[in-house]
Order: structure tokens, then sequence, then C-alpha cells
């Protein structure tokens, strides 16, 4: 049973960034979940947006969407691919919410004139948010993000040492993530970024209870006890995080090294051994990997690999269990804007995204893929360029009619907020749309026909899944895809949209409307993208 008073692990990174703060806190997570306490994970953003949704995932990576439809950091998806704990809008905030709450509340008169400042109110209101995150568990990880010394996590800082000093030593602990760099030169490590980036972590009033050292490789025994010497940090709290072939190595490593017997320990929590035979499990499926599967994946935001972290993550979980290493080749769709005269791989895959940019280049990748009988996944706009591409090719319907442009008269694919008359025309929809507004946003059920691939690949025809788009495909011409060979294989609860297609005669082919990637983790793995892969390395032979 869940304690009524949460303890709180907090979560730091100094030195430099993108030093895997998230991983770390989903590999913290899952060790203690693996003892049979209840966890959930929190990531505090510190930039001014509101939510990630709105931000180009050139800068910020991929947006993961939680079960409530929320749009949050891509860190949740680490979070949810190593925990059984799912994530919900509560566990992501930004200092633009925080900012914008307090504005709101000053504005109704609610603070009865005083001055509002960062001290209290801005802190108060983060403390409240953790603490409503936190509810109901054993033990909340908190991971702040940023790095130390960033003027914008300073109010975040600020919120944490204060719940120290409210809740004391029992309750709260202070993790710190920070870099220890290799000279391959002198052969040397350097602990001084680490001890500076301690020191102006108690700049801000907050001493770490435990050390977290990235490396290229492990600290050597003397490397640790200097560092434990010059950052006030007890020397069995010291630990190395050297680099690893596979993330998911992690939990197995940090455990090995007695991280959570540490963490229990000072948090005086009482609970079992942890159980790590599926991760275990894991960590011997890969390494029993054979061969290669190449997929192409044909997308708009190809520059940055993190903008597809879940689809990465999803192809390799797949890898794991068809025994096989995957390996992705990123492609901008704008290279086949005129045409595709080959592509090597053993399957393609077009994930989601939005706008008009790229999609005359996916359109004739999914020709070729129909038509060279190479396996195939398109997820959301992966599937509506599916659709749109054998509309134009196969069907011979009337090029304008596939673009996505309002004036268009007859559709194949719409807005959400458009409504498709008996004759196909376009009737407007209002913002309070049954179809949901302007954006499909979260987990909604979806029913696949018995005969289909889906169906015998989830085992199941009642799914859930996540959904993140705009636009829907038009059901006027259901029954004229059904009869030309593309099959409508999955559709809404209420039977009113279509969510899956499939093509026959061959050898696979499968266009979903929602987002099977946030749904998979590397224990079991998503049938959907088992079933890609199976097919993919059958090609490759």
């Amino acid at each position: 049973m869940a304690s009524k008073n949460p303890k709180y692990l907090f979560v730091t990174g100094g030195v430099v960034s993108s030093l895997g703060k998230g991983i770390l806190s989903a590999s913290l997570g899952s060790l203690l979940e693996s003892r049979g306490l209840k966890v959930t994970i929190m990531k505090l953003d510190p930039y001014i947006n509101l939510d990630p949704g709105t931000m180009s995932p050139f800068q910020h990576g991929e947006v993961f969407v939680t079960d409530d439809g929320s749009e949050t950091d891509l860190d949740l998806g680490h979070y949810e691919r190593y925990l059984n704990s799912k994530m919900s809008h509560k566990n992501n905030f930004t200092a633009g919410q925080v900012y914008e709450h307090v504005l709101k509340k000053e504005r109704k008169g609610e603070f009865l004139g005083s001055t509002v400042q960062v001290i209290p109110h801005i802190t108060d209101e983060i403390k409240k948010r953790i603490s409503i995150g936190a509810e109901g568990n054993d033990i909340a990880i908190i991971e702040i993000g940023g790095t130390v010394g960033d003027i914008e996590s300073q109010p975040f800082l600020e919120a944490i040492r204060q719940m120290k000093l409210e809740l004391g030593s029992d309750r709260t602990l202070f993790t710190h993530l920070t870099f220890v760099p290799y000279l391959a030169s002198s052969g040397e490590t350097k602990t001084k970024p680490t001890q500076h980036s301690v020191k102006s972590l108690l700049s801000h009033g907050l001493q770490a209870d435990i050390l977290i050292c990235r490396s290229e490789q492990n600290l050597s025994k003397a490397d640790c006890k200097k560092i434990a010497l010059f950052t006030n940090v007890n020397e069995d709290c010291v630990f190395t995080l050297p680099d690893v072939p596979s993330i998911y190595s992690i939990p197995v490593m940090m455990n090995k090294q007695g991280l959570d017997e540490q963490i229990v320990e000072k948090l005086k929590i009482r609970c079992s051994k942890p159980k790590l035979n599926d991760w275990k499990k894991v960590i011997n499926l890969e390494n029993s990997q054979k061969g290669e599967t190449k997929i192409a994946m044909v997308g708009k935001y190809t520059e940055l690999v993190d903008s597809y972290k879940s689809v990465n993550e999803a192809l390799i979980h797949a890898g794991i269990h068809n025994g096989t290493n995957v390996k992705i080749e990123y492609i901008d769709s704008e290279m086949f804007n005129k045409g595709v005269k080959k592509i090597n791989a053993d399957g393609i895959l077009i994930p989601g995204g939005f706008g008009n940019r790229g999609v005359k280049g996916m359109i004739n990748v999914a020709r070729y893929a129909r038509e060279q009988n190479i396996p195939y996944l398109g997820i959301c706009l992966g599937m509506q360029i599916a659709v749109i591409e054998f509309a134009r090719n196969v069907l011979k319907l009337d090029a304008d009619s596939t673009e996505f442009k309002k004036s268009t008269k007859h559709p194949v694919i719409g807005l959400i907020t458009e409504w498709l008359d008996d004759e196909g025309l376009i009737q407007q929809r209002t913002e309070e749309s049954d179809k949901g507004g302007t954006m499909r946003l979260g987990s909604q059920v979806c029913y696949l026909k018995k005969t289909s691939k889906m169906a015998k690949l989830y085992k199941k025809q009642r799914i859930s899944e996540r959904h993140r788009h705009r636009y829907e495909f038009n059901n006027n011409y259901e029954s004229t895809f059904n009869k030309n060979g593309m099959t409508i294989v999955g559709k809404s609860e209420d039977n009113s949209l279509v969510e899956a297609i499939e093509i026959k005669n061959h050898k696979w082919f499968v266009g979903c409307q929602f987002h099977p990637e946030f749904t998979s983790d590397p224990i079991k793995a998503h049938p959907l993208f088992k079933g890609f892969i199976r097919a993919a390395k059958l090609k490759s032979k």
C-alpha cells in the first residue's frame, strides 16, 4: 500500500547538459519499483513555454503524449519504458505554467494586494505541484531540468531546498548527476568539473547526498575517494555511470554498485530485495542478437534523432525480441520530392509530423514501398500519406483532392474540425467539435477487424492507443478503398473514425492513425513493431 507521506528523491545535473538525467531517473524508478514500492517520476522544465506541444522538434526533440492527452517532455517516455507506472499531466510542468498560474491568481486578487515575488509565491506553487504529483506513491523521483547554474533553474532549486528543510532528511534525498571527463592524451580522469558542480549546487543551499559520475569508463577507487573528499559526500555514495552499449543494462549495473540500497537506507524505506529478472532477460536477449535489419525512417525532422525518440526505442525493442540488430537510417523526405530511384532497406517507416513540408517526398516513398513489396509501417501522418498515395496512383483520383488543403471539396484526408457530409462536401465544425476540437489527443479505444494482420499481432480486437493529430480519413471513400485493395481494418470505438489500414497482397503494409511507439517497452515490445521488424527481417534473408 502506498504511503500517505511519500518520500522524495531529487535529481539534478551539473557540468554539461544531455548527461542522461531522464534515463538515470527512469533506472532509479525501475530499481525501486522492483522492490515492491509504488513509484512515480516528475520532470520539472525551467523553460517559459507552457508545454512542449508547440516547440520545434529540431530544438526540443519528441513530444511525448500521455494517456490523458498531455503533451509532455520526452523524458516521460523514458519513465514509462522503464516503469509499470503510467504518467499524466501531473508528471511534467514548466516554469511557464507556474508563472501563468500565479499571475492569474494575482489578477483575481487572491494575494490580497501583496507584492508577488519568486519567493514565496513561485516557489510555493512549485512545491504544491510536486506534492500533488507525488500523492498516492511511496516515493516520487523529481528530475530538475537543465544544469545547475542556469538562471532559469534557480526557483526550482530554491523550492526543493525549502522542501528538504520542511520535510527533513528522512523524506528527501538529493542525487546529483555530474560529468567526469577522461583525457585520452594523458590517460587521466579529471574530477575538477565535478567539484565545481557540487560547489555550485551548494551555493543554492543544496548538499548532494549521492553523486553519480558520468564518464567514458568506470572510475577508480582513488578517483571516487578524491571526489568524496572535495564534495563532502560519503565515499560509498559516489557512483560511476560509464558509457554502455545499451541503456537497458543501467538498472542492473546500478544495482550491482548498491545505488538502490543506499537510497532506501538513507530514506529509511522498508521494502523487499529487488527482482530484476525481467531486466536480466532483456540484457540476455540483446547479447544474443544476430545479423542486422535495416530500416529506412523517412521523415521531416531527421536532423535531430531525438525528434523520433519513442519510435527509435520501439524499433530497438522489436529487434531485441526478434533476435536482430535494428539499424535505423534517417532520411529527409524532401530528398524524394522528384521521385525514388532506390532505397536500400529491409523496411520503410514514415513517422508522424505536422505541416506540408516533405509530404511530396513521403508520398513517393510510400508508392515505392507499395510497388516494390517492401514492408511498410506508416504512423499517423505515415498512414495518411499511404492513403493519399493509394488514392492518387491506384484509385486515380484527382491529385488536388488529396492535398492538405481546406479549399478542397472532396478530400481523402480532412481536418478534424471539418465535417464531411453525405456528398463528401466539407462543412466546418466549431471549436467545440465532438471530435475533440483542433487536436485529437490521448488514449482512445480502437476496434480491429478479426481477420486483419493487426488483430493477429495484438491477439485481440479491442485495443487502446494514444493519438496526436489534426487530420482524419474521409469515411465517404471507405468502400472504394476496401474494394480496391487497401482495407480499412481499424475504426474508433463509435465506428466514426478510421484508425488503421492494410494493403492486401503485399508482404507487410500497415498504417495506423495512432502512435504505437508511446506504449512500447523493452521488456515486452509493442506487437505492431514486432510484426514490422519480423517482416523486415524475413526480407533481409
